[in-house]
């Protein structure tokens, strides 16, 4: 069973904090991680991931979402027992969600949910830097979007 901290912020009117959590288990259950887990989901401001995409990869830009794994990608999540395994921390900053969501058309709602789903394929070792990366971890956004009932067009970018 996963634990799902969710943390909003100014933004926790704004948010649908079932269906962020509901995204983050969905994605963890379609990636066969069905061990007792926990991760955090933070929402929060430009400022706020724009220092964090700074620090910790040189870049001085807001960004749509940061993950933060607790272990490099493809060692496996170990816990002591009876202890969740922790997979690491999502950040998304609300400002460049709806930015987004308007550019696509689309509810808030529905972009925050993909971001969710894009930074735990994160937690778990997916990247999208090569080309047959991308496309595995664009299908399981698509596949996991569609078992949520999300219809949202994923950008190329």
């Amino acid at each position: 069973m996963a634990n799902i901290h969710l943390h909003a912020g100014a933004y926790r009117q704004q948010i649908d904090a079932r269906r962020l959590r509901q995204a983050a288990v969905k994605t963890l259950t379609h990636e066969n991680i069905q061990d007792n887990t926990e991760l955090t989901i933070a929402i929060t401001g430009d400022d706020e991931i724009q220092a964090l995409n700074r620090k910790h990869r040189g870049l001085d830009a807001p960004t749509d979402v940061l993950s933060f794994a607790e272990t490099e990608a493809g060692a496996p999540f170990v816990a002591a027992p009876g202890e969740p395994a922790y997979l690491g921390d999502v950040v998304i900053s609300f400002p460049r969600a709806a930015a987004q969501a308007r550019a696509g058309g689309h509810p808030v709602a529905s972009e925050l949910t993909l971001l969710v789903i894009h930074g735990v394929l994160h937690l778990l070792g997916h990247d999208h830097a090569k080309a047959r990366e991308k496309r595995k971890m664009w299908t399981a956004q698509a596949d996991i979007l569609r078992e949520l009932g999300v219809q949202i067009k994923i950008a190329e970018a």
